[in-house]
């Protein structure tokens, strides 16, 4: 686990290093680097490493013996079985990222084609030959071997044979992976935005269009950042790029190597289907123990990850191991978030640190946030908070994440006639406005330009389907663990997520996953063959963050709120919306001023207030 970075084109190994710099809160155990300068440009590639597996090895970049160097962010949890199916590769680590390059070694170095000069052309953001979005194209030459990892990754391979970058992201998008085009045609990539700012010809500026779609629907949608210029390498896919005659960085093939489909089935018997559904997300948390350092656990008191922390114990009593240690925090000690995770403690003997917010952390802590999760959200600050404190004892969170998605868990559900009058209300405030039609399809942002709600929640089915491919999951919930616990050097882990559990939650009935008065009844049922205390197996939903710290967040929004319709006014046809949306207000106020107003030196100091008063002119962006 760990930050990357690189560049193609007019590359720069002291720029990349920079780059990887700027991720050392992912990484904070080493860093390294790689360079090859090439007839008509150069490829550089950086990491700021978290040792978690083979902590004593696996330093990145990792050359293979065919020459090919790897940087990888993330965890292949099938490394033992990869390398027991590959016995002729000199293993140069007991880690798990080079197991990548082995499958690379095996499965497309022989059939590599002999490295050639593409030609490109200009289409939306990028360079791309005329065949990069066909089938067959250079990406397809890496499906197979790729989709035997089982894991979560944003990975870059540099083949200096073939000339090509590779660029890859696991199934769900768990781990990110963003990239951008500068005027000279010089591709960055990195594990996190603020990467980029360390090059010098990378300038910060919004995508308006991002950010009205961010307001409507609540999270981003599709490939999109809050960032103009900058697009997140879409989950489940590769990428192939080479330099062309002038040194640019050419989009030579994509590859969608793995899609969810959400396809529910008529009939679900609880008396069997429980246990397979249990067995499932068990296998998911023996995986996510993997791990040379200490694991902990998040424990909020609800459902999801009450659950795993049960399962976690089961796990560590059954392979002897000692179980994961619980962290929760909370506005105070009566909050039922609290009551609920002390019960899931003390029930199943688990060490249980709890840690109790003070109001003025929030207050000087809301920059940070906005800094580190890139995006516009305050009403989860508990986040940060929370793996700050596990790091003080842990490498590696497990979380719940991703069960909401999977089981419906969401009130809106309920309602999905209601949740999209109030999207489609929220996109009529912005006037007219269209996706240019060059931002569409393969490498780019918009996967299409299909923005009204109704056309996107017509039924739960659809509505589970849209949120999983284009936006809530990757976009919001993954994003929220991804940056929060990577800001302290904590990898969050979600067993939801495995293909296992995915496999079998798709195929719930959808009367199994929510009615007019519950949710998640299929996992519940499960829920109810472990030790987890009956109260928590029919504990209601109740949202993060709101929960957690309600007073604390409330409290918050309503001091700054007269400022928050104050600032409305400087954001052009975003304004109405704000006005609607005080919390958001804030958050694209503090957003402007930790990431459009002088980051070329990385984070701004100073107090919220401060910082907010001293923006850059909103017009000039």
């Amino acid at each position: 686990m760990c930050g990357i970075a690189g560049i193609l084109g007019n590359a720069d190994m002291s720029v990349s290093g920079s780059m990887a710099a700027r991720l050392s809160h992912r990484g904070p155990d080493g860093f390294g680097g790689y360079e090859d300068v090439l007839p008509n440009g150069s490829v550089s590639l950086s990491q700021s490493r978290l040792a978690i597996v083979d902590v004593n090895g696996s330093w990145q970049p990792i050359k293979s013996e065919h020459g090919c160097v790897l940087v990888q962010n993330g965890e292949i949890y099938n490394h033992n079985k990869i390398k027991s199916q590959i016995t002729n590769y000199s293993w140069q680590t007991s880690g798990d990222a080079e197991t990548i390059l082995a499958l690379h070694r095996k499965f497309a170095f022989n059939n590599v084609k002999a490295a050639s000069i593409p030609s490109g052309k200009k289409v939306g953001g990028l360079f791309r030959t005329d065949d990069a979005d066909k089938k067959g194209n250079n990406a397809f030459r890496h499906n197979n071997w790729v989709s035997k990892l089982d894991g979560v990754w944003g990975f870059a391979i540099w083949d200096p044979l073939s000339r090509e970058l590779i660029l890859c992201r696991d199934p769900m998008g768990v781990k990110p992976l963003f990239r951008t085009l500068l005027p000279d045609g010089t591709l960055l990539f990195g594990s996190e935005i603020k990467s980029f700012y360390a090059h010098p010809d990378f300038v910060s500026k919004p995508d308006i269009n991002a950010l009205a779609v961010r307001l409507a629907y609540e999270y981003p949608l599709d490939h999109t950042t809050l960032f103009s210029g900058v697009t997140s390498v879409a989950q489940g896919t590769i990428e192939t790029w080479s330099l062309d005659k002038d040194g640019r960085a050419v989009l030579t093939g994509l590859c969608r190597y793995s899609k969810d489909k959400v396809s529910p089935e008529t009939y679900w018997n609880p008396k069997t289907g429980a246990k397979i559904l249990l067995d499932s997300l068990q296998s998911s948390v023996d995986d996510r123990m993997m791990a040379d350092v200490p694991v902990g656990m998040v424990l909020s008191g609800g459902l999801d990850s009450s659950l795993l922390a049960v399962l976690a114990k089961q796990s560590a009593d059954e392979y002897g191991g000692e179980a994961p240690e619980c962290w929760t925090v909370a506005g105070h000690e009566d909050n039922p978030d609290m009551i609920a995770a002390v019960n899931v403690a003390q029930s199943n003997e688990l060490k249980h640190h709890k840690l109790i917010i003070d109001k003025d952390k929030f207050w000087k802590t809301l920059p940070n946030f906005i800094w580190s999760g890139e995006d516009l959200d305050v009403s989860v600050l508990f986040w940060q908070p929370l793996f700050e404190n596990m790091s003080k004892k842990v490498k590696v969170g497990i979380c719940g994440q991703g069960a909401d998605e999977l089981h419906a868990g969401y009130s809106r559900y309920k309602n999905l006639t209601k949740h999209t009058q109030l999207i489609n209300h929220r996109l009529s405030l912005f006037g007219d406005f269209s996706i240019d039609k060059n931002s569409i399809g393969a490498g780019q942002p918009w996967i299409n330009s299909k923005l009204s709600a109704k056309e996107n929640f017509s039924n739960l089915t659809d509505s589970l389907q849209f949120e999983i491919d284009r936006g809530q999951l990757t976009n919001f919930q993954l994003r929220l663990g991804d940056r929060h616990s990577m800001a302290f050097g904590v990898e969050a882990r979600v067993p939801f997520l495995s293909q296992k559990h995915r496999d079998v939650s798709h195929k719930l009935p959808m009367d199994w996953k929510i009615s007019d008065i519950d949710e998640k009844m299929a996992l519940r049922a499960a829920a109810n063959l472990t030790n987890l205390p009956k109260d928590i197996v029919s504990r209601p939903k109740v949202p993060a963050g709101t929960a957690t710290t309600p007073n604390i967040v409330n409290e918050l929004i309503s001091e700054l709120t007269p400022h928050a319709l104050e600032w409305a006014d400087d954001y052009g046809k975003l304004s109405p919306v704000l006005k609607n949306q005080p919390d958001m207000a804030i958050g694209i106020r503090i957003f402007h001023a930790m990431h459009f107003t002088d980051n070329i030196n990385g984070i701004r100091k100073g107090s919220l207030m401060d910082l907010v008063d001293d923006v850059s002119d909103w017009k000039s962006l």
